[in-house]
């Protein structure tokens, strides 16, 4: 059973979410037509990445883990996660967007993105000779200086918020993932790619690496929204 342990991982994580789709009063099912191009994008553009990062030895996967089905040299488990994760945070975003009214965050956004911009481009800037650092923090840079300064995007506020609840599954499934309560790890690093700084088993850069994926996401689903309406 060790071998389905990635796919297991994958299954639960979008099962409430999926179950939960369709709550009478906020039922998020309607808004699928919107969900699965916002994660279509992304997921796309994340698996080049991943792949990319494959063939480098950035990163890699260890097969007593996998069922043993392979999109080129990604695991059919890896390619899932691309789908699962985004799709039990966009509901965890719409969730508690409906669940909580009033936008707590609103007031420190611009604040928050201003310190994830200049805190991403000096991590990016200080180590351009490390694959994962510099890709994922100068990608988050550029991406909410976008959705701050270019498309002035009001709801980033609310994902920061999301985002605090996110990271609690987040730890769970990653942490299993590299390697926490388990014998070995499903996903391997190369700690030259990295800061070789983990929270746990986690990599540091897997949490802002998680942010920039979730937040194309959300940016995503929001304007084919309000393109829509």
């Amino acid at each position: 059973m060790k071998q389905y342990l990635y796919l297991l991982l994958d299954v639960l994580t979008i099962l409430f979410p999926f179950l939960f789709s369709f709550y009478p009063k906020a039922n998020f099912s309607k808004k699928w037509k919107y969900l699965w191009i916002a994660i279509l994008i992304p997921g796309i553009i994340f698996l080049v990445w991943d792949e990319a990062f494959t063939q480098l030895n950035v990163w890699g996967f260890n097969p007593e883990y996998l069922s043993g089905m392979y999109l080129n040299s990604l695991p059919l488990e890896e390619v899932l996660f691309f789908i699962c994760i985004p799709y039990a945070c966009v509901f965890t975003y719409e969730a508690l967007n409906y669940l909580v009214a009033k936008d707590y965050a609103a007031p420190y956004q611009r604040k928050i993105s201003v310190i994830l911009i200049a805190g991403s481009i000096v991590m990016a800037l200080l180590n351009t000779d490390k694959w994962y650092t510099v890709t994922t923090f100068g990608g988050l840079a550029a991406y909410i200086a976008l959705l701050e300064f270019g498309i002035r995007a009001n709801y980033l506020s609310r994902f920061y918020f999301a985002y605090i609840f996110i990271l609690v599954p987040f730890f769970i499934v990653n942490g299993i993932l590299t390697g926490s309560f388990i014998e070995g790890e499903v996903v391997w690093y190369n700690n030259a790619e990295n800061l070789g700084i983990r929270m746990g088993t986690i990599p540091v850069e897997d949490t802002f690496y998680g942010m920039l994926l979730l937040i194309m996401n959300v940016s995503l689903f929001e304007w084919l929204q309000r393109r829509k309406n």
